[in-house]
């Protein structure tokens, strides 16, 4: 019999589609069911004109269940899946497969298609070994105390970036991961590398699971008082547990959304390393205390429309940083099969379900291709299409409309200076931006980077720049670019812009709101940044509160400091934090929460705490 080993996840939901899915250890054949108060509203066979299948392994098997049908509006809609074995005939529920897949007293999982967008969860930056608590059993707990009110319940999940950590893996995890390689079987590649052959070479002891960065593509660099030099094209803090194989790629995943495989794994069996004997030992203990509660993070994902995006963890810190570094990294041919493997895996885990429409058969042949025969051509092959597909991005036919942007493929690259920060969209998809953007009353705009980040920081990244250090800061935001930042803000000037704008975004771990108006005009439209990070990450606490107090001091709505930023045409006011009345940015890890009015504009804020507790962003008024 099929078992459902990742999954299942809702995926894009409305009136009009459906769209699920999981992995399992064979194909599934079976029926998919829709109730409505427990009365059967669709009953329908898994075949192929709504089921596409993609094998990643001998055991392995992603689905996709692509449904197009008419269904009812704010009300509560029950699904099952039931798999079938055709050798004994037996038929079981998606609840006798996975018993904690239902919440208390149900018997199926459950979604609501909101007619008008009230409730949405939204978070960023899970790192499984981070010490801080996984926030996404939060969200679980929001959704199981509003389960059946459709006022209350949130309808959507917006993963806006570093679902996973690719350049950033404990040792613990490495190994959980390659653990699952062997157990399904899954692909091995061949390496196009001058010290590994092949990714088997990777799986094991030797070298270890903390001495990775050697194994890592290097460039040759010419420095004034050094000479001619090696160093790494990947140069985030972490990289010495960077994910180089498609296998890995594909292992992590499973193991971030789902408990199935973990039965399997008994990390007390990793071989110690006594050079990172208390490294390793933290790291069990928080990976640990993770994979305890993904039974929960599973149910959430079965029961709310989840959309995601990626950043730059998803592939690796520097992902198209500067012009600089694309052009390093994709000249360099074991650079270029990682970021495409971390890519490779961002399709078919993440961006398939966002809009299965934006891959058109060109894209589906040539990872088909590679299934039939996961050979290295054809891995290359697809590869570089992935490398020059712009179709990422996506909207939601909601109300208020979501439009996800990409701000890692589309990149403006400087023209002064490679090694300077690329803006974030380019001139052609921000144009295409404010056309999706004519006629809308309001939005949701989801920018994984903050549009309006915090002033301080963002002048401590442009003189790292003018240093030269843009990569040692992370020093991409969008007002490090003249031509994306002008451009961006010119767009909200528009006299057909939206009224009111809300911005969702992550990648800092902390959490901010601010509301932002033109100045000296009087029909300003309305935008809030609201920025929730992260869900299982957060920044160091103390600088956290030292940043935060200078940047009150020294950029005040009135401050002339703001004269020197090109945010100067806007007025930029924060909203307070009801716990800490002095505190704008919050490092705890969260879950965002946010209901919104008919008109689109924030009616609460919330970042919602594993502990029970909440953050509640509310403005100088209250």
């Amino acid at each position: 019999m099929s078992n459902i080993i990742c999954g299942p996840i809702l995926r894009k939901l409305d009136a009009k589609q459906l769209v699920l899915w999981w992995v399992s250890n064979a194909e599934s054949e079976g029926h998919f069911y829709c109730y409505q108060n427990n009365f059967e509203i669709i009953k329908q066979p898994l075949n192929d004109s709504v089921v596409s299948q993609f094998r990643i392994g001998k055991k392995a098997v992603v689905h996709l269940l692509d449904l197009s049908h008419q269904l009812p509006l704010d009300v509560e809609i029950e699904y099952d899946l039931v798999l079938n074995d055709p050798e004994t005939s037996a038929s079981l529920t998606l609840k006798q497969l996975i018993p904690s897949i239902c919440y208390e007293h149900k018997q199926r999982c459950s979604f609501i298609i909101e007619s008008q967008l009230h409730n949405l969860l939204h978070g960023s930056c899970r790192n499984p070994h981070h010490p801080s608590e996984d926030s996404m059993l939060a969200g679980d707990q929001k959704i199981a105390d509003t389960l059946s009110d459709s006022q209350k319940r949130p309808t959507v999940l917006i993963l806006s970036g570093d679902q996973i950590y690719a350049d950033h893996v404990a040792g613990p995890m490495l190994y959980a991961i390659h653990r699952v390689i062997n157990l399904l079987g899954i692909n091995v590649e061949d390496l196009p590398s001058i010290r590994l052959d092949s990714a088997a070479e990777i799986l094991g002891e030797n070298p270890n699971y903390y001495e990775r960065k050697a194994m890592l593509p290097l460039t040759e660099t010419t420095q004034y008082w050094r000479g001619k030099t090696h160093t790494n094209i990947f140069t985030g803090a972490f990289v010495h547990n960077h994910l180089v194989s498609l296998s890995e790629v594909f292992a992590m995943y499973l193991l971030v959304w789902s408990p199935q495989l973990w039965q399997d794994i008994d990390l007390e069996k990793m071989p110690k390393n006594l050079q990172f004997e208390k490294l390793q030992a933290q790291e069990i203990a928080s990976i640990t205390q993770f994979r305890q509660g993904l039974p929960r993070v599973q149910r959430l994902l079965a029961h709310v429309a989840t959309y995601m995006i990626f950043d730059d963890h998803d592939v690796t810190d520097d992902w198209n940083m500067t012009a600089q570094w694309e052009l390093t990294a994709y000249e360099n041919p074991l650079a270029r099969r990682i970021i495409g493997n971390a890519l490779f895996g961002y399709w078919l885990f993440q961006g398939w379900g966002n809009a299965p429409q934006n891959f058109d058969k060109e894209f589906l042949s040539l990872a088909n291709n590679y299934q039939r025969e996961p050979e290295t051509s054809q891995q290359d092959q697809f590869i570089d299409y992935l490398l020059t597909f712009n179709h990422w991005h996506y909207e939601l036919d909601t109300s208020p409309k979501i439009i996800v942007l990409d701000c890692r493929t589309q990149r403006w690259r400087s023209e002064n200076n490679l090694n300077y920060p690329s803006g974030l969209m380019d001139w052609e998809s921000l144009c295409h931006l404010q056309q999706q953007l004519i006629g809308e009353a309001g939005v949701i705009l989801v920018s994984p980077a903050p549009i309006f980040g915090v002033k301080l920081i963002e002048s401590i990244q442009r003189l790292a720049t003018m240093l030269g250090q843009s990569l040692a800061v992370d020093a991409e935001n969008w007002m490090a670019h003249s031509g994306s930042a002008n451009t961006i803000l010119n767009i909200f000037r528009h006299p057909r812009t939206p009224q009111n704008f809300v911005i969702l975004s992550g990648d800092v771990h902390y959490s901010f709101v601010y509301e932002v108006e033109l100045r000296f005009r009087n029909s300003s439209p309305k935008i809030w940044q609201i920025t929730s990070s992260g869900i299982k990450n957060q920044f160091p606490s103390l600088l956290i509160s030292w940043l935060d107090k200078f940047n009150r001091y020294l950029y005040t709505v009135y401050s002339p400091l703001n004269f020197f930023t090109k945010r100067r045409d806007m007025k930029v006011k924060y909203r307070r934090v009801t716990a800490q009345s002095n505190r704008r940015l919050i490092e705890k890890s969260g879950l965002g929460y946010l209901e919104l009015n008919n008109d689109a504009s924030p009616k609460n804020i919330y970042d919602l705490h594993n502990d029970g507790s909440i953050t509640e962003f509310v403005s100088k008024q209250r």
